[in-house]
């Protein structure tokens, strides 16, 4: 009887439905495509959480000297304006003068090209030639494909307030999270019911903001000194004016902040610089000296300075590189490492998760 009445309970039991792989493919297209087109909500926070990482370890060294936080954040904050601006007026005259002589430049590259593709050209002839042997002359004409464009004069006076807010916006949101960043982490763990949870978040959060910060900070100064080196090098040796001698430093400095991908569109650009700029035997020494110095930044310096704590997969972080880019463009290149970081120090500290950590490595 008792039998008999557990087989029907457990027949009356209904079972736990499964989750099926189509639910999470799904949902990871939810969370993409979600990112995607929250972008102009999203962006400004991380990018104003990157920034305040970056500024932290410099408010806590001010508040050793007894300078309060407040004063400390705002102080990081305007010197960090002033100094962009400074170099922003440096870098305008140069990159305008290279917006305008591009297109001449391309044109006087233009023959030494054609006479380096020459021989392919006659090789191209001789197919076609022998080809209309073979076949007999083709009588049709290619296809000519006429586009047109509608240029929208009110374009760009509709992106200029968005993009002078989204300026606005970051500020203001990095000198809010220097600021009551901490506070707000108190608060938000002060919300939680059990003291293990409490722990394991104070943990958590602790790593994170001390380690990512660390990071950053040592990274952005890696990068400053590499375009700074950069940057003499070319002025020194290869007589390149002071202003786009910091103009091209400026450019490696940024492009190395996205491991891989930056360093490669570099060499592309050094290249083309160097044989807009030079003569044949003398074109690749721009590119020669951004490769050499990033080696010895990459392969010397980096590991040194930060160990083995922060090593990432090169695969998987070629991975992050290619969708964080593709969802927001270059700003997802400038924040897919700290973001892959965040995640290794999250998972590394939760019990039963090392294992996904030491994936990451």
């Amino acid at each position: 009887m008792n039998a008999g009445a557990e087989e029907s309970t457990s027949a009356e039991r209904p079972r736990r439905p499964r989750s099926p792989a189509a639910a999470v493919v799904l949902a990871v297209l939810a969370v993409a495509f979600t990112s995607w087109a929250a972008q102009d909500l999203i962006l400004p926070i991380l990018l104003a959480m990157f920034l305040a990482l970056v500024g932290n370890p410099i408010i806590r060294m001010l508040q050793r000297i007894h300078l309060p936080r407040f004063v400390g954040a705002l102080l990081v904050l305007v010197l960090g304006i002033a100094g962009s601006v400074l170099l922003a007026q440096q870098l305008v005259a140069p990159a305008g003068e290279w917006i305008r002589e591009v297109p001449r430049e391309f044109g006087q590259l233009a023959p030494k090209l054609r006479s380096l593709a020459k021989p392919v050209q006659e090789a191209n002839k001789a197919a076609e030639n022998i080809a209309r042997a073979a076949g007999g002359e083709s009588t049709s004409k290619p296809v000519q494909v006429v586009k047109t464009e509608v240029n929208d004069p009110y374009k760009a006076l509709t992106a200029t307030p968005r993009m002078v807010a989204s300026v606005l916006a970051v500020v203001l949101l990095t000198f809010f999270f220097m600021v009551y960043g901490e506070h707000l982490q108190r608060k938000a763990i002060a919300l939680l019911p059990d003291r293990q949870q409490k722990k394991v978040t104070v943990e958590i959060l602790h790593a994170m903001e001390t380690e990512i910060s660390r990071y950053v900070l040592t990274i952005s100064i890696i990068n400053l000194l590499l375009g700074l080196v950069y940057a003499l090098c070319l002025y020194f040796f290869l007589a390149v004016p002071l202003d786009e001698a910091l103009l091209w430093g400026t450019m490696a400095a940024l492009l190395n902040f996205a491991p891989y991908v930056g360093p490669l569109i570099g060499m592309v650009v050094m290249l083309a610089m160097g044989f807009l700029s030079y003569e044949p035997w003398q074109s690749l020494a721009p590119a020669a000296i951004y490769l050499g110095l990033h080696a010895l930044e990459g392969q010397l310096v980096t590991p040194i300075v930060l160990g083995r704590r922060m090593a990432l997969s090169p695969l998987l972080l070629i991975l992050a590189l290619m969708v964080l880019g593709w969802l927001w463009g270059i700003l997802g290149l400038l924040l897919a490492v700290p973001l892959l970081v965040c995640v290794k120090i999250v998972l590394s500290k939760l019990e039963g998760m090392e294992g996904w950590a030491k994936l990451l490595e």
